[in-house]
């Protein structure tokens, strides 16, 4: 143990690898950020043991590792912008665009270089209105387009779901000026692609994954985190930054993990129904109390934080009557993979 890692069963998750791979033709694996927990340089070269063509990564800043990782094409999921001083201009990066007056932009910059044209959904966040690709086109110069790409929200309100809204790109798709016949497509299950390849046999519907494909089997990933200290405390006992009185007798636990680990970071979660709210509002109401469950399971439960995670480590509270665990003894992380950053990354 090196502090905070993250154990993977090699051959179960690289069966659910290939599992995704053979259920989901023409994949593109999106790799970015912090590669969902495994590092983006792991994952790039697990793309090419898979035997893709094509990666997918967030940013800019993300291609020239991704270049040096993988020996395809890497396409950026941000669309280009003329400000964007750290735009990669190579042969094997595909550039996202969604707007017309970056299209005749990049069209002067980098004449010949290759492109995907990317139509708004209701996501509502990039992308060119149906009516602007005439627009588009006109303006392409001497840009090569490999494709037209939507992403779709998690769940899309508008008509016929995901799979509903899909479909009407790819007919706007086929009825415009746009030459080509790849569509790149997110959040769409196998059943839909399926579906909508077989209502337009024309066009090649490749899928861009992330989450479904990485951590498609979290059953492969285990994380542990290492005691680094541990302390007995008395009631009413003042500790940490804040000097927080403890509730009760027990010991204080200093776990390997904080928030340079993920720990403690968590994006708003959008709920739906009175029991989810109930949850959310029981929640809250204990973290303004000064109370937050932390991810690290010791004796079966998941424990309390004695005061909100550090940078490097974490502070533990564990009642008197739970055996703890003595220093330098691991114990089990629930941990989001995809805000996690970890010590050391064990493929056994």
């Amino acid at each position: 143990m090196s502090g905070f890692d993250l154990d993977v069963d090699a051959a179960r998750w690289r069966r659910s690898l290939g599992t995704v791979t053979e259920t989901r033709p023409r994949l593109v694996p999106v790799i970015k950020g912090n590669g969902y927990g495994f590092g983006r340089d792991l994952l790039c070269r697990e793309s090419t043991t898979l035997g893709v063509d094509t990666i997918a990564v967030g940013t800019y800043d993300e291609v020239p590792a991704a270049l040096a990782a993988f020996d395809g094409d890497v396409m950026v999921l941000t669309p280009w912008r003329p400000f964007f001083a750290d735009a990669v201009i190579d042969d094997r990066v595909i550039h996202t665009l969604g707007r017309v007056d970056d299209v005749a932009a990049l069209a002067a910059a980098a004449p010949g270089a290759r492109v995907l044209l990317e139509g708004e959904t209701s996501m509502a966040r990039h992308g060119f209105d149906r009516h602007e690709l005439a627009a588009a086109v006109a303006v392409l110069g001497d840009l090569r387009v490999e494709g037209f790409a939507i992403h779709l929200p998690l769940r899309s309100v508008a008509p016929g779901g995901n799979y509903g809204e899909a479909e009407r790109w790819a007919a706007a798709l086929e009825a415009s000026q746009v030459e080509t016949t790849t569509l790149y497509v997110s959040h769409l299950t196998p059943g839909e692609v399926g579906a909508l390849s077989a209502r337009r046999p024309h066009l090649d519907i490749r899928p861009r994954i992330g989450t479904s494909l990485w951590l498609g089997d979290l059953g492969a990933l285990s994380v542990r985190a290492t005691v680094i200290d541990s302390h007995l405390v008395a009631r009413g006992e003042h500790i940490g930054y804040r000097q927080r009185a403890m509730p009760r007798d027990g010991t204080l636990l200093i776990i390997a993990g904080g928030t340079s680990h993920g720990i403690g970071l968590e994006s708003p979660k959008a709920v739906s129904g009175v029991v989810a709210r109930g949850k959310q509002l029981a929640k809250g109401g204990l973290e303004a109390a000064g109370l937050s469950l932390s991810p690290f399971r010791i004796g079966g439960k998941q424990r309390w934080f004695a005061e909100p995670p550090h940078m490097q480590a974490s502070m533990v509270f564990l009642p008197g009557d739970v055996e703890a665990p003595a220093v330098g003894d691991s114990v089990d992380v629930a941990v989001r993979f995809t805000t996690a950053t970890f010590d050391a990354i064990n493929l056994r």
